[in-house]
């Protein structure tokens, strides 16, 4: 039995669990090479690749009592793309740790909501979850990316290498008693 997965709203976005229909718009998302520029080594992925990463996002829930949402606009109920936390093992030189990340269709770009999600995953990371320290990690040049990070009161903590492929990554971090200090 699946574990209970929360279901956050913000003005103008839901994250939810997933879902087996968030497939087809996922793999679109993931086949898109200005997507997936700043992902990895950059490669797009197929849709088996995708069902095979959606399968692992739903299993961190389980694994961990933590993971990927969906995000869907509250209006329309599109699929946005998704927001949450995972273990950034292909960075071993931060573990232990815990990443928030983001990830938008190219659609949704450009209008502050991948701020507007990350930020609730951020809060249910520090309040429900109990996270002390949560990082975010960004190719160098992923200035969107940066940006978010930023806004959700994030600090520089280092530049490194993925020692997988080699990329120039960003790591920042904010701590809870950070985190809770921008609130009040």
């Amino acid at each position: 039995m699946m574990r209970w997965v929360p279901e956050l709203l913000t003005p103008r976005l839901r994250l939810r669990p997933w879902r087996d229909d968030d497939l087809d718009p996922l793999a679109e998302m993931y086949a898109d090479s200005e997507v997936m520029r700043y992902i990895g080594d950059g490669s797009v992925r197929t849709r088996d690749e995708t069902a095979a990463g959606l399968a692992r996002m739903r299993a961190e829930w389980e694994e961990r009592g933590h993971g990927m949402f969906a995000v869907e606009l509250r209006e329309t109920g599109e699929l946005t793309g998704w927001t949450g936390t995972t273990v950034p093992a292909f960075l071993p030189e931060v573990l232990p740790a815990v990443e928030i990340g983001w990830r938008l269709a190219r659609r949704f770009w450009g209008r502050g909501l991948a701020t507007e999600a990350a930020r609730a995953a951020l809060g249910h990371a520090f309040d429900i979850v109990g996270l002390e320290r949560i990082l975010s990690i960004c190719n160098v040049g992923n200035a969107a990316s940066e940006a978010v990070m930023r806004k959700l009161g994030m600090r520089l903590d280092r530049e490194t290498e993925v020692p997988s492929h080699g990329a120039r990554v960003r790591v920042y971090a904010i701590t809870r008693e950070d985190h809770a200090s921008r609130r009040d």
